[in-house]
C-alpha cells in the first residue's frame, strides 16, 4: 500500500485530477466512484490502474489524489480516448462554456438523447476534468467527444443542418424543421454564440419562455432541444 504523498505513480494521479495540459499530453484522466468505473466498463474500456483507498494506497492519500468532500473509495486511471465524429448521427457543438457542471450536464443529456459526437472548442471546460466527468455520469462513454481549436472550421465540414441556439430571436423550436441530421450549437450563458459562428448556421431557434423569464441554463436548453429532436423523429416514424 502506497502511504506517501512523495510517490511517483501518486504524484501523477494528482495531477491528471488537477491540470488540464497534463491530462491532454499523457492522454490520460482520473474517473472516480464506482457508477463511473461501471460505465466505463460497460463502454468496453479497460482501466490503466485501479486505485482502491485503503487496499492499494491509504485513505488520506486517496482524499489527497481526487479531492472531493465525500471520495468513494474507488478511482481509475484511463486512457483519453480519441474521438472520431459520427457521420450517422446528430452532432453537438459547444463554444466558450467553461462551466464544468453545464458541459458535464450537456453531455448526459447527449448520451441520453443518442446523439453521437460533441465537439467543443477550446474555450469550454476540459470534458475531461473530474468535475465535468462527475456531471456527465457516464455519458462521456456513449460519446464521441472532440477538442478543436477552431470550431467554425468544424460547422463548415459538418454534413447536416447546423441549428444555432439563440436566448430570443430565433425561429419557435417547436416549429423548425429538425428532418434530416442535425447539428446543435450552444454558446455560453454569459456571452452567448459568436456572430460569426451563428453565420454559419442554416437557421438559428430559440425556447419561448414566459414573460419575466430572462433566459434558460445552457444545460437546461439542450435537454429540451434534444427531446424536441426525439419528438419530431418519432412523430416522423409513425406518420
Amino acid at each position: 500500500m502506497i502511504r506517501s504523498r512523495d510517490n511517483a505513480r501518486v504524484k501523477h494521479w494528482a495531477k491528471l485530477a488537477r491540470d488540464a495540459r497534463y491530462r491532454r499530453s499523457q492522454r490520460r484522466a482520473l474517473i472516480e466512484g464506482p457508477h463511473l468505473l461501471e460505465a466505463f466498463a460497460k463502454s468496453g474500456g479497460k482501466p490503466v490502474a485501479v486505485i482502491e483507498s485503503g487496499v492499494d494506497v491509504a485513505e488520506a492519500i486517496f482524499r489527497s489524489i481526487v479531492e472531493v468532500d465525500s471520495p468513494q473509495g474507488v478511482a481509475a486511471e484511463i486512457e483519453i480516448p480519441e474521438g472520431r465524429e459520427d457521420p450517422k448521427r446528430d452532432c453537438v457543438f459547444l463554444e466558450g462554456i467553461q462551466d464544468a457542471g453545464n458541459v458535464g450536464a450537456i453531455l448526459r443529456s447527449a448520451a441520453a438523447f443518442g446523439i453521437g459526437t460533441v465537439v467543443l472548442d477550446r474555450g469550454c471546460a476540459d470534458p475531461w476534468s473530474p468535475k465535468v466527468l462527475r456531471a456527465g455520469m457516464g455519458g462521456h462513454f456513449s460519446l464521441q467527444l472532440l477538442s478543436v481549436p477552431d470550431l467554425r472550421t468544424e460547422l463548415s465540414r459538418f454534413s447536416g443542418k447546423v441549428v444555432c441556439t439563440l436566448a430570443s430571436g430565433g425561429a419557435d423550436l417547436a416549429e423548425a424543421d429538425l428532418s434530416g441530421r442535425v447539428g446543435w450549437v450552444f454558446g455560453s450563458e454569459g456571452r452567448g454564440l459568436d456572430a460569426d459562428t451563428v453565420k454559419e448556421a442554416d437557421f438559428s431557434v430559440s425556447i419561448p419562455l414566459i414573460g419575466g423569464t430572462e433566459s434558460l441554463n445552457v444545460a437546461a436548453a439542450a435537454a429540451i432541444c434534444f427531446y424536441q429532436r426525439r419528438a419530431d423523429k418519432m412523430g416522423d416514424s409513425h406518420a
